[in-house]
């Protein structure tokens, strides 16, 4: 992390000669001494964030509740839990019980009260490894050691990196990269022992950065919005396991900062918590995503600044910035504020003291080291895509969309290079200290980051934010085991129940229906016959024919469904669906809801979760 604290009075270029020249480095610098100068005059708040130093223990513990596992310190059985544990690869079962066993240890230490053995919740039969070991085998197929078996255990240093450069590989090569199999068990050989050199080598050309492409599964594509918000708080607990394993396989301590409190505005539109200015907004445009000032700024700057000269690096005026801030500040949300007086220099220096006086950072306070390790202890670009993959996948829904939308807009910048003269690099080098120098107190105040490292990572967030907004198909696979356990531990339980078994007899003949997430489409009764194997009916609301069975093959996909409706509907459908761009959604079974890529074969869908309803209606925007 980078401390506003810590910068140089001047720049020097023997300081930058090995990492890139000298006009990159003086943009960044120039960069924080003015977001200094902004700070000094009184334009930010004052420190927002406080920080509480970890005890011993309370990090495995804060650690344990944001996997979903705050069962296994309180000792309750929960099902979604149980259903969470049944479904960990080798690989992340093993950091589950590293992190457990290391809370249960300091607990005994400390003699507070009887906590449950490591061996009641993973059935091993020895005692769990110390903290710098990670199991090679033998492990059940789930991952979770087999009861009476001896774990193997291989120790791996902690300060460990992959031999492998940045500048190494050659950058015509393009890449394919798999979703299939989890990240952390795709890595087979453990990396030598090696220590970072302090000068690390970054290439600016953006033709360093190799090509990768995502081959597309047979389930097709998934984005974080096509999935309904259950299955996406899954998607973050397994997220943080997966990351957690990934960083242990690779001899990484993932570390992350602690934080008491964090303290905002309640109203307004600069310095105003992302989630408090949303629901604020919702009250006007309701299920927006992105804060309007935010997006107002950025449609601004797209209309007529992407052309613009050393736009984002070139200041606006100090003056002019800051009585427009003021101004936004009480005409806004009256739409009296005229925005034809704001300048394209202007409108990106509000729209970068938008991202700094958040009272949280853009990728959360918590997950800041975790960023800046990626680039320090992995050298290999692969592998620091798949971590920051994992860490898009972590951040709350609100940044993540906020932070997505920023990407996009940085990305038609770098496009528009030949005009505007913003290459990759330098736009990363002028973003980077906004997104990665925050207010507030750290637990353990660090030397100044190397500029080149946070700059990489936001090269990488625009390079590949195509990928990285994509929610790993292992992961899908994981939540629909997940909710398939929950679902018959319910079913266990409910058998327990004679009232139940005796409604139950009584409905013997009726179809068995997976519980419906708020929101879904209720059918009518004769649509809820049963259907032939292989045959789904697709119901579909907006058109004037709402329902189609359709026999399904090895080729069927999902824009097929779509075709056909739209040539049956072509004249009739409804007028509150034209414009719109329809979806077949996948609702109910072992998914909450799943907005399809138009290429997912069909019929490998209907398997993986045969009692699914399917339903055409517009894509979430």
């Amino acid at each position: 992390m980078l401390s506003n604290e810590s910068v140089p009075p001047a720049f020097s270029r023997s300081n930058s000669q090995a990492s890139m020249d000298s006009t990159s480095m003086e943009d960044f610098w120039c960069e924080v001494e003015s977001i200094k100068e902004s700070r000094e005059d009184g334009s930010e708040e004052a420190i927002l964030l406080e920080f509480k130093p970890a005890d011993e223990g309370e990090l495995e513990a804060e650690w344990l509740q944001d996997v979903g596992l705050s069962t296994l310190i309180s000792g309750a059985e929960e099902e979604d839990g149980q259903a969470l544990l049944s479904t960990l690869t080798r690989t992340q079962a093993a950091a589950v019980q590293k992190r457990y066993n290391t809370y249960t240890q300091t607990l005994r230490k400390k003699n507070k009260h009887t906590v449950r053995d490591v061996r009641d919740i993973f059935g091993t039969s020895d005692s769990s490894p110390t903290f710098e070991t990670v199991p090679v085998s033998p492990v059940s197929s789930n991952g979770i050691q087999l009861p009476g078996q001896k774990p193997v255990w291989k120790s791996i240093s902690s300060k460990s990196c992959l031999d492998c450069g940045i500048d190494k590989g050659s950058p015509s090569i393009t890449e394919e990269l798999s979703y299939d199999v989890s990240f952390s068990e795709s890595i087979t050989v453990l990396p030598k022992t090696q220590e970072w050199p302090k000068n690390q080598r970054f290439k600016k050309e953006d033709s360093a950065l190799p090509k990768f492409i995502v081959r597309k599964s047979r389930f097709g594509l998934t984005e974080v919005g096509d999935l309904s918000p259950e299955d996406m708080k899954k998607i973050r607990y397994l997220s943080l396991i997966e990351l957690t394993a990934f960083y242990d396989a690779l001899g990484v301590e993932l570390k992350r900062n602690r934080v008491e409190r964090v303290r905002g505005r309640e109203n307004g539109l600069f310095g105003v918590p992302l989630t408090v200015l949303l629901e604020n907004d919702q009250k006007k445009v309701p299920g927006i995503k992105v804060p309007l000032i935010f997006q107002k700024l950025l449609l601004k700057l797209e209309e007529t600044g992407l052309e613009t000269e050393g736009i984002l690096r070139v200041p606006g005026s100090a003056s002019r910035v800051k009585n427009l801030h003021q101004e936004l500040e009480a005409k806004f949300y009256e739409d009296t504020f005229d925005w034809d007086q704001v300048r394209n220099n202007d409108a990106a220096g509000l729209l970068k003291m938008f991202i700094r006086e958040l009272p949280s950072p853009l990728f959360t306070v918590e997950y800041l080291p975790a960023f800046i390790t990626l680039v320090e202890k992995i050298s290999k670009i692969k592998l620091q895509l798949q971590a920051l993959h994992l860490l898009i996948m972590l951040m709350p829904e609100a940044n993540r969309d906020t932070a997505k939308a920023f990407l996009q807009f940085l990305k038609k910048v770098v496009a528009n290079e030949g005009k505007n003269k913003m290459n990759l690099w330098n736009v990363s080098m002028i973003v980077a200290p906004n997104l990665f120098i925050y207010k507030g107190k750290r637990a353990n105040q660090q030397e100044m980051q190397a500029a080149a490292t946070t700059a990489h990572i936001v090269r990488l967030l625009i390079r590949y934010q195509d990928i990285l907004w994509t929610v790993p198909s292992f992961l899908i696979s994981q939540v629909r085991k997940m909710n398939e356990a929950a679902m018959n531990n319910s079913k266990r339980q409910l058998m327990f129940d004679k009232g139940v078994r005796k409604l139950l007899r009584r409905k013997t003949m009726e179809r068995e229906r997976p519980e419906r997430p708020e929101g879904a489409v209720t059918f009518p009764p004769y649509l809820q016959s049963d259907i032939p194997e292989g045959v789904i009916r697709v119901y579909a609301p907006l058109h004037s024919k709402v329902s189609m069975a359709i026999q399904l093959n090895s080729q069927t996909k999902a824009k097929d469904i779509l075709a056909r409706f739209h040539c049956e509907n072509s004249r009739g459908s409804s007028q509150n669906m034209r414009g719109q761009i329809q979806s077949l959604h996948e609702i109910g079974g072992n998914i909450g809801q799943h907005c399809l890529d138009p290429d997912a074969f069909m019929l490998d869908v209907y398997r993986a979760n045969p009692q699914a309803e399917w339903v055409i209606k517009p894509k979430a925007s």
